[in-house]
């Protein structure tokens, strides 16, 4: 079964690498077009390859081979097809820090922590599942640990618009690609991979209103026993447990179309009053859910937004409204906030609704948000906090399993202060999270039989109890809800 996949896929390629053209090996009659605007994205969005042995997979005729080489220190340059591999010597050859090598990745055999650094451009579709998750087993055994992994793919449907007498192309869905490539473990089953950063190549919803372009950034880290409640990455934990997409939209039926964060638009209205946005500003929503907050900033205010959430499935479904609202403003991605690297100055507006619950080292994360804004940039962030300690035992077992780690609003500000944040306004705005709870929780009961028939009545259970339990931990003065507001300073020297 697998030797007749691998003869499928070489007799496609044997049908379009001719003449070894730009055109056959994007299959696409605008190539050139798309080529010239995409590679600045892309080599935008990689880690510094300074000093770094590079493997590249998938290399073509070497559209991204040259560029990888004038960053790192050595590229070994791997594709199927001979002719390829030739006219890619031809054109980069020249470079003393490049080893062409003609092979089927499937067979390919490299030594162990031989790389820092892996890219693959277009090459995980011509491959079956299993033939991927064997190939990522060999990938986190090439790779030194820490490294990077990054890949494109066309997700959905064919892209490309060149004629084909057969496609045997695998056209996943980027959940399947989360998944399996998430999955797979080394050898030894000690490390695997953590998505840095997933997203949908900006060059193609441009030219061609494609959003189905996908590219990664994973990361090789070890795998921790039971560091995640039995789940193999932080990810897999939040879209398997609170972000399943039936509990995603279980919450939005709760907090209104397009919202899963405390108040819905009522409260997003309220908070981003105080931003003073003006059209063409950049904004970065980290934790940015199904984008009901991302949609209205564009719309209301002409901002430009990136939404950035860890879970998978709040992605999926913010990239489904997307379409549906037809704002080309506004752009989603997968990423891990404590990992993500954006140039300094890069954004006007870091926000953020009831997400950095989830994370551990805050100062590390703020120090983090400080670099991405422009002098003068503003935060606003609202999260769940504690009251002071000692804390009861219920509230303790509560975080522990939602995995949360909680300050007090005057922590968590002077957190933000010690960043070097002016301007730090931290309020405990737990009363009106107990009155917005009460609403919700009067409002879901008056909508009972048709919370039921859209889910059922164990959710229904599961949202009553959830909220009346909130309501009493508030009661106890364990749980409480912060707004959190600074700037960064004018003079701030990049």
């Amino acid at each position: 079964m697998a030797d007749d996949a691998r003869e499928t896929m070489k007799k496609f390629w044997e049908e379009h690498s001719h003449d070894a053209t730009l055109e056959e090996m994007m299959l696409d009659s605008s190539a050139k077009l798309l080529s010239s605007e995409e590679k600045p994205e892309i080599i935008a969005l990689l880690p510094s390859l300074d000093g770094l042995n590079v493997l590249e997979l998938g290399a073509g005729i070497g559209r991204y081979t040259g560029h990888l080489a004038k960053l790192a220190s050595h590229v070994t340059a791997v594709d199927f097809m001979q002719k390829f591999i030739e006219k890619n010597r031809e054109d980069n050859g020249h470079r003393d820090n490049i080893t062409f090598l003609q092979a089927d990745v499937t067979s390919l055999e490299l030594p162990n922590q031989s790389f820092d650094f892996i890219f693959s451009n277009w090459l995980l579709m011509y491959l079956t599942d299993a033939e991927l998750v064997a190939l990522g087993q060999k990938l986190l055994g090439w790779l030194k640990p820490g490294g990077y992994l990054f890949y494109r793919e066309s997700c959905f449907y064919q892209s490309g618009d060149s004629e084909r007498t057969f496609n045997p192309t695998v056209y996943r869905t980027p959940a399947q690609y989360n998944h399996l490539m998430t999955s797979v473990t080394s050898l030894s089953g000690s490390d695997g991979f953590e998505i840095v950063m997933a997203k949908s190549v900006q060059t193609y919803i441009k030219i061609k209103k494609n959003q189905n372009q996908v590219c990664w950034l994973l990361q090789m880290v070890p795998r921790v026993p039971d560091a995640h409640q039995g789940y193999g990455t932080f990810q897999q934990f939040l879209d398997n447990q609170q972000y399943s997409r039936r509990g995603i939209l279980r919450y939005e039926k709760i907090f209104g179309e397009g919202f899963v964060s405390t108040g819905g638009l009522e409260t997003t209205k309220e908070f981003i009053s105080k931003l003073n946005l003006l059209p063409g500003q950049r904004v970065i929503d980290v934790g940015c859910g199904i984008g009901g907050g991302d949609f209205y900033m564009a719309k209301m205010y002409g901002a430009e937004v990136l939404g950035m959430d860890l879970s998978s499935n709040m992605v999926e479904i913010a990239m489904e409204r997307a379409i549906e609202e037809k704002t080309p403003l506004v752009q989603f991605e997968i990423g891990d906030a404590t990992k993500r690297i954006f140039p300094d100055a890069s954004f006007d507006v870091v926000y953020s609704r009831d997400t950095i619950l989830h994370i551990t080292d805050k100062p590390a994360l703020f120090k983090r948000f400080f670099s991405w804004l422009k002098p003068g940039g503003k935060l606003l962030i609202t999260d769940y906090c504690c009251g002071p300690r000692p804390l009861s035992p219920v509230f303790q077992e509560y975080v522990r399993q939602r995995g949360y780690t909680l300050y007090t609003t005057q922590e968590y500000g002077q957190f933000l202060e010690n960043v070097g944040f002016v301007n730090v306004d931290a309020q405990d705005r737990t009363k009106q999270f107990v009155d917005i709870l009460n609403i919700e929780l009067r409002r879901t009961q008056e909508i009972k039989e048709e919370f039921i028939k859209s889910f059922s009545e164990e959710d229904y259970n599961y949202i009553i109890t959830g909220w009346k339990e909130k309501l009493h931990r508030c009661s106890l003065g364990d749980q409480r809800w912060g707004l959190f507001y600074a700037e960064k300073p004018q003079d701030t020297i990049l």
